[in-house]
């Protein structure tokens, strides 16, 4: 360990790590919520902003805008991770969530296709660009800020608390947000007008993220890597993005993408596709279905939270393959099931529905600080983000292709759940030809 490990180390945690993975969490929950928003409001959107006679068409060309934002991802995470590793994580923190929070209220005000034409899909379009940049900038930051303030046991806890704790919380928010306006607005109110209320509720999210960000220290081990490079104690050259990509640490990021896209496509064909599937495939009634989204939500924040915690007590690879084989089975086979249930059936769709959540979920909970853990401190947090947002945008573009691929909402099922095992084996694959991370981050400096 050169200087900066040691500095780092004995840094330990911040003067208030709860403050801090609170705020992590909250930031990304918040964040999430702004992101999730759309899923909650497709069909509506798609009539109002993309109206076409095919539903199918209608429904792949909304999960296209959605697919724009998390394309745009991998860039906000490069430039805004960047600016995190030189001017801490914090204050770039608070920047990004204000970015996405008046974006996403933005959409909200867009007129219809029926009123502007053309341009109301274009408008939408570019304001889901801007959005999906700050959101990489989000999670270039909040991950590192909660996992460097924390002790070392934690660590692993905190990974699955803001990765997927933080998710289902904003899913839950979003939940929330969709039977309160769904209340006020129901039926064709909704479809009319009430879809454009979800938009701004996120402003309010970035508002109260924001109150809470700027009680939080920075990261006790940002500050002691800044410490030292700038006493001169560390001798080495400092490392660039083009290390990050060509460099050492080029074969490490290609196979942490790899890991990360499984990981992704695991959420994004169940949580993130499960909002529209229990609206076109299986319909249920519009405020049961909210009730639904909210409990499945609920229950990620306690899988992915209880399954980062195994991380740190059985290795990190060790609880990803063994949650991924588990899911390569049962992930597909829930899907189907819950295709084949009466949509009135509510408590046994309910059932299925949180165990397909929790156990997806689960997945991906140690990812966030296996990334973590195979960079240093100076590139930690675009070397996380990339990697994380690189993945995840795969992942999110597969909804769009089994929309696209299924020319009737009946073939949806049958190409979900291809994709869902093609996903989860890629993630086995990638996360067996992984080495064991757990506690490097005091010895990757």
């Amino acid at each position: 360990m050169n200087s900066t490990t040691h500095s780092s180390a004995q840094a330990g945690t911040g003067r208030s790590p709860l403050a801090a993975a609170f705020a992590s969490v909250m930031g990304w929950a918040f964040d999430l919520f702004d992101l999730f928003i759309l899923l909650y409001v497709a069909g509506p959107v798609g009539a109002q902003i993309f109206p076409v006679e095919s539903e199918t068409l209608s429904l792949a060309l909304v999960f296209v805008s959605f697919a724009v934002s998390i394309v745009m991802r991998p860039g906000g995470a490069a430039v805004f991770g960047g600016w995190a590793d030189k001017v801490g994580r914090k204050r770039i923190m608070v920047l990004v969530l204000a970015g996405v929070g008046l974006s996403t209220a933005a959409m909200g005000l867009i007129p219809s296709y029926a009123t502007i034409g053309l341009v109301a899909p274009i408008i939408f379009l570019v304001l889901r660009v801007i959005q999906g940049i700050f959101v990489g900038g989000v999670t270039a930051v909040t991950h590192t800020l909660g996992t460097e303030s924390v002790p070392p046991k934690y660590r692993g806890m905190m990974s699955g608390l803001i990765g997927g704790g933080g998710a289902g919380l904003g899913a839950a928010m979003a939940s929330v947000a969709f039977i309160v306006i769904s209340a006020i607005f129901p039926g064709d109110e909704f479809i009319e007008t009430g879809w454009r209320y979800m938009f701004f509720t996120g402003l309010l999210g970035a508002i109260l993220s924001l109150f809470v960000l700027r009680k939080v220290e920075e990261s006790p081990i940002w500050l002691a890597a800044k410490e030292a490079k700038a006493s001169g104690k560390v001798a080495t050259k400092p490392l660039s993005f083009k290390d990050l990509v060509t460099g050492r640490y080029g074969k490490i990021t290609l196979l942490n993408i790899a890991v990360a896209a499984g990981a992704g496509a695991q959420y994004y064909l169940t949580s993130g596709f499960l909002p529209t599937y229990l609206d076109v495939v299986t319909p249920v009634e519009a405020d049961t279905r909210g009730w639904v989204l909210l409990a499945a939500s609920l229950i990620v924040v306690v899988a992915a939270t209880g399954a980062g915690h195994l991380s740190e007590n059985f290795g990190r690879r060790r609880t990803m393959i063994v949650i991924g084989a588990i899911n390569l089975v049962a992930l597909p086979l829930i899907l189907w099931i819950i295709s084949e249930t009466d949509p009135s059936s509510t408590v046994a769709i309910l059932l299925w529905c949180c165990l397909l959540a929790a156990i997806a979920n689960a997945a991906y909970a140690p990812v966030m600080i296996f990334l973590n853990e195979r960079y240093p401190t100076e590139i930690r947090s675009r070397g996380t983000a990339v990697s994380w947002n690189t993945g995840f945008m795969l992942g999110g573009l597969l909804p769009t292709f089994v929309t696209l691929l299924s020319p009737e909402t009946s073939d949806i099922p049958s190409r979900l759940m291809i994709f869902v095992a093609a996903s989860v084996l890629v993630f086995i694959i990638a996360v067996v030809r992984s080495p064991e991370t757990r506690g490097a981050i005091e010895t990757s400096d």
